[in-house]
């Protein structure tokens, strides 16, 4: 093999073989990224404005937030914990939509708040990482999906509501004043728990304040009546511009234990657990195997210099530069061995090949051990130069 006959079959790529090789990939990303920007839209419309007073959309709170405006309630937006906590007192309900997304210290921050009010809090969906700072002596466990649920309660609102669809958390006090309301498996979906002259409300799902269920069963009566208690409403969505939830650790000095994973967003969890899944879909793809090769008679007779070539580039396609190597030196020995006195059977032999190969050789500028039984080249350039260094070699074992 010389330099000549080396470069119409070069180890470098065309542009051609690349887009050949990468196409299918790219055609898997770009359907990966439509469909997940075609979901991100999706969703997003109808995600927007999650328990929002001002939101119209299925998913927003603006139907009871104007049904209590009719009732002579005044209904205001916060989205920091300062401006709740200057809002709370004996005349004021504060609705905390989403309690666990508060850090420990905006927790104690607003527990603080509203300990001494006198008015009404109401928390929804408030699950184990906050309930038990929001309500001492409360705790919280997992209820199952959100049902129509009978009151089977003394609380004159959920009375006058009757069934109604709560589920989410379900809540369990030791030594406080309660009352139980919308039972799942024995533990209440509803809790009022009594502070003082006020009280704090805990709804184990905020299902029935979405516009799209404010008016089934005795959804809209309940929320009213939780809500309505008071003349004025202070509607707390918790954001992330607020520059509380970045306050240090506090007056106590605990510390904020929840991990990264429980501030990343449901929807971007699935999303990354949907990623993940692909990128094994597609390794498995990658590695998959057709199965032993079978060898079979070729319908046609070819030319020897174009099924060499063939394979060549097949070994090129699958990097296989170790069996290209192995079939370069297995070929050459083969060869070598009747010229140097060597039986074939003897031929992949090194203490019997390389001492003939050697005495036949009038210079040791070759090193025979690599050469004829080396490792695999760590390149194409190598592979290309081991081709070389074989045809050397046989050429001076030929001649001499």
């Amino acid at each position: 093999m010389t330099e000549a006959t080396a470069a119409p079959t070069s180890a470098s790529l065309t542009p051609h073989q690349i887009w050949t090789r990468t196409r299918g990939l790219l055609l898997a990303l770009l359907l990966l990224v439509a469909a997940g920007i075609a979901l991100a839209a999706v969703r997003s419309g109808d995600q927007h404005g999650r328990l929002d007073p001002r939101s119209a959309d299925p998913y927003g709170s603006r139907a009871v937030a104007e049904l209590l405006k009719d009732r002579g309630v005044s209904v205001q937006v916060v989205t920091t914990l300062d401006e709740a906590a200057a809002q709370v007192g004996p005349e004021t309900t504060l609705l905390v939509t989403s309690p666990d997304l508060l850090t420990p210290h905006q927790q104690r921050g607003l527990r603080a708040a509203t300990a001494e009010s006198a008015g009404r809090t109401v928390l929804l969906a408030a699950g184990p990482t906050s309930v038990g700072t929001l309500v001492p002596g409360v705790r919280a466990e997992p209820a199952g999906p959100v049902a129509t649920r009978a009151a089977r309660c003394s609380l004159p609102a959920a009375r006058n509501a009757g069934d109604a669809e709560t589920g989410g958390f379900r809540y369990a006090s030791n030594g406080l004043d309660t009352l139980a309301c919308f039972p799942s498996d024995g533990l209440p979906t509803l809790l009022l728990v009594k502070q003082g002259a006020g009280d704090t409300v805990l709804l184990g799902a905020p299902d029935l304040l979405h516009n799209d269920r404010l008016g089934n069963q005795g959804n809209a009566s309940l929320a009213l009546q939780l809500l309505g208690s008071r003349p004025h409403l202070v509607w707390y969505l918790p954001s992330l511009t607020d520059t509380s939830a970045a306050t240090g650790n506090g007056d106590d000095g605990a510390r904020d234990n929840r991990s990264f994973a429980d501030l990343i967003p449901r929807g971007w969890l699935w999303g990354t657990l949907q990623l993940a899944l692909a990128a094994v879909l597609a390794a498995i793809w990658r590695a998959r195997r057709l199965g032993p090769l079978v060898t079979e008679q070729l319908p046609v007779t070819i030319r020897a210099s174009e099924s060499t070539e063939g394979r060549a580039r097949l070994y090129r396609r699958a990097n296989a530069r170790d069996r290209a190597a192995d079939s370069l030196r297995s070929a050459t020995r083969v060869r070598m061995a009747p010229l140097v006195g060597v039986p074939p059977r003897e031929a992949h032999s090194p203490a019997t090949l390389i001492p003939a190969v050697s005495a036949r050789l009038t210079t040791t500028d070759i090193d025979l051990p690599t050469v004829l039984f080396g490792p695999a080249p760590s390149d194409d350039a190598a592979l290309v130069h081991l081709a070389d260094q074989l045809d050397t070699l046989e050429r001076e074992v030929r001649t001499s």
